[in-house]
């Protein structure tokens, strides 16, 4: 069965070409049909599209430009240009756009049965390598790990030599790229989880960042990471090294302990590099931290040269989710946050500072949005921390602060709000679980698309689609936490028919799969 999508702001042409096709290819084809070039780019991100049909002038997003934007989402869908116009440049353009026909109106019915024969055919041929691309990597994946594991085993034990360690960086192409090697040393690893854990954190590095990634040695893992300039600068190095250690440390486990050697590029010195990131390790806190190589001062306590990877992480995120007016986001970043204080181990002293630090940027982010706001809680902030020591209750105090900031920002932001704004939020918030387009948003505002498109991106900031996919999604992570609902029964909660698409935008969005954010939580 074919997906087809025919596009088009006259009504008439969609009546047609979805006439032509069922009484054809009924057996064959499912019609969708689409007003303009948004409701387009909605559909193909829920539905399997195969073959669309695509009007060049429409209101708002152009024939052209919804292609553009729908080619670089699904690259595999084969597409036919409609246009009443007969012009060299348009057909050159949609050739150029990688379009499979470029066809006049009115539409020729013998020329649309041979387009849509032709387009099928042109679909199973995609299919068909599409098919043999995936059994290829799903080999290489099973493959890929062993090699890895094989290429860091022997440039930790080959003291004789007799391994050529470049054949197996040829094989993963990456001979003449500059590394670093990483140790990670991870607690509560036993038999019953290493295997399984080791599956996720080669997942979250190779996520992150191209690397090699050895099985576990006990509760140790050595990572060879490369770099794709020549000569990388220290300080991004220690950005994306600090970045994944922070995101192991969010989906792993607290209390990772790292080390990372200097930056290499003669492979003589694998050995050598290893040695270095094990040498630095060793001098990490037993509490966790990570140590570079470059850095490393004997007479500097290890906890100091960690600093606050994690929790400087999280702290961003409380302030990002408070500035936005999403006071349950806030709540849950300041768990997190709170979490990471305590497995530091750190004295209450320095818990006590952190917390004020938090309070005190908390405060001025929210005057920068609300110059009138005043907070008793803020003035007693510093008395009532010096006092207080029970940590519990030191994080209510500080929860309860924010929540005072999120609610000035948020009344801030719905004061300055257009009423035609304000009232398609109050129709989005109320029917996330159907299906919302700019039209039926418009049609409930009183307002065409084209006004609504515009509006909407003058005061939001983003995108009328980016909009709904944001609320959708802070909808879901809300359900995760408050419900115990099915992934499937959250994916259909929020609008969204397709789970493996929900999976994959959530994680996106919020590093962590909707499963994996919900056992955290």
């Amino acid at each position: 069965m074919f997906n087809i999508l025919v596009t088009d702001d006259e009504q008439i042409v969609i009546d047609s070409l979805s006439f032509i096709i069922n009484k054809n290819f009924a057996e064959e084809a499912k019609v969708f049909t689409a007003l303009s070039g948004t409701e387009a780019i909605e559909i193909v991100m829920k539905e399997n599209i195969d073959i669309m049909f695509m009007d060049i002038n429409m209101p708002g997003l152009s024939g052209l430009e919804t292609v553009s934007v729908i080619t670089k989402l699904k690259p595999n869908i084969v597409f036919v240009i409609l246009s009443a116009f007969d012009r060299f440049q348009y057909a050159q353009e949609a050739i150029n756009l990688g379009a499979y026909k470029y066809i006049t109106k009115p539409v020729n019915r013998n020329v649309v049965i041979e387009t849509i024969r032709g387009a099928m055919q042109l679909v199973q041929e995609k299919q068909g390598k599409l098919s043999a691309d995936r059994e290829l990597h799903k080999k290489l994946d099973m493959v890929s790990p062993m090699i890895e594991n094989d290429f860091i085993y022997a440039c930790i034990y080959n003291n004789d030599k007799s391994v050529d360690l470049s054949s197996y960086l040829d094989y993963f192409n990456l001979s003449e790229n500059p590394w670093v090697f990483c140790c990670f040393e991870f607690p509560n690893i036993n038999s019953d989880n290493q295997y399984s854990t080791y599956l996720k954190i080669h997942e979250l590095l190779n996520t992150e960042h191209r690397c090699l990634v050895s099985s576990f040695m006990m509760n140790r893992i050595a990572v060879f990471f490369p770099f794709f300039s020549e000569n990388p600068d220290f300080a991004e190095i220690q950005v994306q090294i600090k970045k994944i250690y922070t995101n192991l440390s969010y989906n792993i486990s607290a209390g990772i302990r790292a080390g990372v050697s200097s930056v290499f590029s003669d492979k003589n010195q694998l050995q050598a590099s290893y040695s270095q990131a094990l040498s630095a390790l060793n001098k990490s806190t037993a509490n966790g931290g990570i140590v570079f190589s470059d850095e490393m001062n004997l007479s500097e306590k290890p906890d100091e040269i960690s600093g606050d990877v994690s929790t400087g992480e999280f702290k961003k995120q409380i302030i990002k989710k408070l500035t936005a007016g999403d006071s349950s986001g806030v709540k849950s970043f300041l768990e997190l946050y709170t979490t990471e204080l305590i497995s530091q181990q750190l004295a209450s002293d320095k818990i006590k500072n952190k917390f004020f630090e938090l309070i005190v940027t908390a405060n001025n982010s929210t005057r920068e949005l609300n110059k009138s706001f005043t907070s008793s809680t803020f003035d007693n902030a510093f008395a009532i921390l010096s006092s207080e020591n029970d940590i519990k209750l030191l994080k209510e105090f500080v929860q309860k602060f924010l929540m005072e900031c999120a609610q000035a920002v948020t009344s801030i932001k719905k004061a300055e709000e257009n009423p035609i704004i304000k009232k398609v939020c109050t129709y989005v918030d109320e029917n996330l679980s159907q299906d919302i387009s700019l039209e039926t948003a418009a049609d409930f505002a009183g307002v065409s698309s084209f006004y609504l498109s515009k509006l909407f991106k003058e005061e939001k900031g983003e995108t009328f689609i980016n909009f709904i996919s944001d609320k959708r999604l802070e909808k879901s992570r809300l359900l995760l936490e408050s419900t115990e609902l099915s992934i499937k029964e959250i994916t259909s909660e929020v609008g969204y028919n397709d789970q493996n698409y929900f999976s994959r935008i959530f994680k996106a969005k919020y590093g962590l799969s909707p499963k994996e954010y919900r056992k955290v939580k």
